[in-house]
Parts: structure tokens; sequence; C-alpha cells
């Protein structure tokens, strides 16, 4: 009996998460992109550009939740790239590698937090 290993029951191995990652990337960036033309609108649209006006922006609260959206995008979308930098370029040892992530994912926290205590604090 010949092995057969085409068709559904071959074992396919990997992450498997490629095509899932790269959409997200790609839907971040997009979400992003968007973000930054409606900052660009209401500073060209302004007919003042002092504290007090960028500080009434932000005080909206739907603009403070848009903007910790973002910036969770923005978290998730260097997580997923420095995930690949690690897994591609720091493959020779398994705890400097985890070493590496495990640093990546504190110090996004540690954005995402600061971030929301700024943008609460206004």
């Amino acid at each position: 009996m010949a092995n057969n290993n085409i068709g559904s029951k071959r074992l396919v191995v990997g992450a498997g998460y490629g095509m899932r990652d790269w959409l997200a990337q790609r839907v971040t960036a997009i979400l992003m992109a968007v973000y930054t033309v409606v900052l660009l609108v209401l500073f060209l649209t302004s007919n003042e550009s002092s504290y007090v006006a960028w500080s009434g922006i932000f005080a909206m609260q739907w603009f403070k939740l848009l903007t910790f959206a973002v910036v969770v995008a923005l978290l998730y979308h260097v997580w997923i790239g420095m995930r690949d930098v690690w897994m591609d370029y720091v493959t020779h040892s398994v705890v400097l590698r985890l070493v590496f992530q495990v640093g990546t994912i504190v110090w996004l926290i540690a954005c995402a937090g600061y971030a929301a205590q700024i943008l609460w604090r206004v």
C-alpha cells in the first residue's frame, strides 16, 4: 500500500495564522489612515489651533473612544509586525525569542495604559 500524502488527510504544520494577520494589518492600517484624515480635516478646517480648541475636540467622549480604538489598532498592528520580526530573525534561541516577545507585550500594554491615562485626563 502506497503512502499518499495528498488530500484532506495531509498533515500540514506551521502557524496557520498568516492570512489572518495579513488581513489584520491591512484593516488596522486602513483604520489608522482614516483617523489621520479625520484629524487633518479637523485641523485644516479649524479656525483656531490652540490648546483649548484641541482639548475641546478630545474632550468629547466619542472622540476619546475613537482615539483609543485607533491606539489599540496601532498596538495590535505593532504586535503582529514585531512578533514576525522576532520569529523570523531570532529563531536560533527560543528562550531569547520568548523574552523579546514577552517584553514587547509588556511594553505595548504599558503604552495602552499610558494612552488611556492621557486621553481621559483631558
